[in-house]
């Protein structure tokens, strides 16, 4: 199963995609920043996606937005 998530919103720069779904890691410094949060919600998401046996990606163009996109298995993996 995929599931996309997609906005058009300010998007990513391509120097930042590798990190965004490490743990408190924020694109925008905390002297600049204009948007609330810890930088954890990407992360906690990988991790839950990954559990089940799936993975998350992310495309974005700044200025243009952003797409996530979500592959699960149709059946969960055999417990180790």
């Amino acid at each position: 199963m995929v599931l996309r998530i997609s906005d058009t919103g300010v998007g990513i720069p391509e120097a930042d995609l590798e990190r965004i779904f490490e743990r408190f890691y924020q694109v925008e410094s905390h002297m600049t920043r204009r948007h609330g949060g810890l930088g954890l919600g990407l992360a906690v998401s990988k991790i839950l996606v990954e559990t089940h046996g799936g993975r998350i990606e992310v495309q974005s163009v700044v200025d243009a937005g952003s797409q996530f996109s979500v592959w699960l298995p149709k059946q969960q993996p055999a417990a180790a």
